[in-house]
């Protein structure tokens, strides 16, 4: 990899991982407050989910627009909803309300040593470990 793409990629990360501290996303109690909505429930993860779908929809506004030949976007083809889809989806949304992290926020937590990122972060790596293992997660299909 180029150092000059390694640096904007790390720019990129740098930038998500600063995001989510200052708005607050790192601590798992907004998660789960705000999946509580029969409870106390705290909608700021709501605005935040806003304005990266803002942010990202404005970004491929733009890449559309000046699009060159060696720019790869998303297909706007339609992929089918499959079995592993709705397995994988369900196993993240448990594992997110049970934990209060996604990926994102764990790892951005690490850098705290925060004891419940200290856990999750392995059994996050070991889990995608053994998706690519046995079910060929990472294959295109």
């Amino acid at each position: 990899m180029k150092a000059g793409r390694f640096f904007l990629i790390f720019l990129a990360g740098a930038l998500f991982g600063t995001g989510l501290a200052v708005s607050g996303m790192t601590d798992p109690g907004r998660v789960i407050g705000f999946l509580d909505i029969f409870g106390s429930w705290d909608p700021a993860l709501l605005f935040v989910m806003a304005g990266a779908v803002g942010v990202y929809g404005l970004g491929m506004l733009i890449l559309r627009r000046f699009q060159n030949q060696n720019l790869k976007l998303p297909s706007t083809a339609s992929s089918p909803i499959d079995r592993q889809l709705i397995i994988g989806a369900v196993i993240f949304g448990v594992g997110w309300g049970l934990g209060g992290f996604c990926p994102g926020p764990a790892l951005a937590n690490l850098g705290t040593l925060r004891i419940e990122a200290l856990l999750f972060v392995p059994a996050m790596a070991i889990g995608m470990l053994l998706a690519q293992r046995f079910f060929g997660a990472d294959q295109e299909r």
